[in-house]
């Protein structure tokens, strides 16, 4: 197979999150052509994931996995002598690729593994989820992040905090008539930031990003409503954490936990330079899909942004990884 080749093509086909349906259908076609059974797991609406498997071996023992939905806004592919450059190129549709050509390699010296390719994974991953209702008796998991390569010793959780402050409104030539949500949303998180983190011994601090913030009317109106999106990295259990955000808000703000995918610490392979995942993946919601592994090719700090790309010679160096990692699992678990 061209690993750059199919790299382009599925780049070029625009995948944002809730809209993979036609990425999905040009990989179900390349792996039938490849000679998989290929099932369409619905997960919503058009929306499915893809899992394919050998028809003699429909129960592998190993599954490589990685989603196929990404970041907006879509970027067409183009590249360098070294680099391929895209949407998805490292963030993870060169990991696909990888992947096919890795499960294609340890086809030809008679090892049959799976390959599951999910959607939603860059929002809430809804396609992970529907998977794990469905295992299909895997030992062992290795998924696709960027990682340079390297595998993850863990992988961070986040929980999302959504705070909301009320206030009254008042014309703010008389602000002693009226409540500001603004100031009291600000006193809440000034609260917040104070809170000392967890911190792992080897995955290091959890880490607070308070990414959103909304409110007010009008510059001559004292605001009645304001509300912070907050986002910690979490590199532990958030018992304490929940508690010590809800008190720090006291009664200047409401503290709504909206979301909690946990930390996560993984398995290594020897002989392989390691790494901690300071972002999130599909791991936590496919706990039924066997001991996980995570690594890949490309870098986490170029993913998401409008310059993404993926080295060439590190594509190339994933697939032989990729084989590798699967025959020591195999052979010695």
């Amino acid at each position: 197979m061209d690993l750059f080749a199919l790299t382009h093509k599925l780049i070029d086909i625009e995948s944002i999150t809730g809209n993979e349906d036609a990425v999905g259908c040009a990989l179900a076609e390349e792996l039938h052509a490849f000679g998989y059974n290929v099932e369409r797991m619905p997960v919503e609406g058009d929306r499915f994931n893809v899992w394919a498997t050998f028809p003699d071996n429909p129960r592998p023992a190993l599954v490589f996995s990685t989603h196929m939905d990404t970041v907006p806004p879509f970027i067409s592919s183009s590249e360098t002598p070294d680099r391929i450059y895209g949407r998805g190129s490292c963030d993870a549709k060169g990991i696909i690729v990888a992947q096919i050509a890795a499960a294609e390699k340890l086809k030809a010296e008679g090892i049959k593994v799976g390959l599951l390719f999910l959607v939603g994974e860059e929002r809430d991953s809804q396609g992970a989820q529907t998977a794990n209702q469905q295992p299909r008796g895997a030992k062992f998991l290795i998924n696709g992040e960027p990682t340079e390569n390297r595998i993850a010793l863990a992988s961070k959780g986040t929980l999302r905090v959504e705070l909301v402050a009320h206030g009254k409104m008042a014309h703010s030539a008389y602000p002693e008539l009226g409540e500001s949500a603004i100031e009291k949303l600000l006193d809440a998180l000034e609260n917040i930031r104070k809170i000392k983190l967890p911190v792992h011994p080897r995955a290091g601090p959890s880490t607070l990003n308070i990414g959103l913030i909304e409110g007010g009317r009008a510059p001559n109106v004292v605001p009645d409503h304001a509300v912070a999106n907050l986002l910690v990295r979490l590199v532990g259990p958030t018992d304490e954490l929940r508690r010590e955000i809800t008190a720090a808000a006291g009664n200047k703000a409401e503290a709504n936990l909206i979301l909690e995918i946990p930390f996560m610490e993984l398995g290594t392979v020897p002989g392989i330079e390691t790494m901690v995942a300071a972002f999130t993946t599909d791991i936590p919601a496919l706990t039924n899909w066997g001991k996980p592994v995570l690594i890949g090719p490309g870098s986490i700090h170029v993913a998401h942004t409008e310059g993404e790309y993926i080295e060439k010679q590190q594509l190339l160096q994933a697939v032989e990884l990729y084989v590798r990692i699967a025959k020591y699992l195999l052979t010695s678990n």
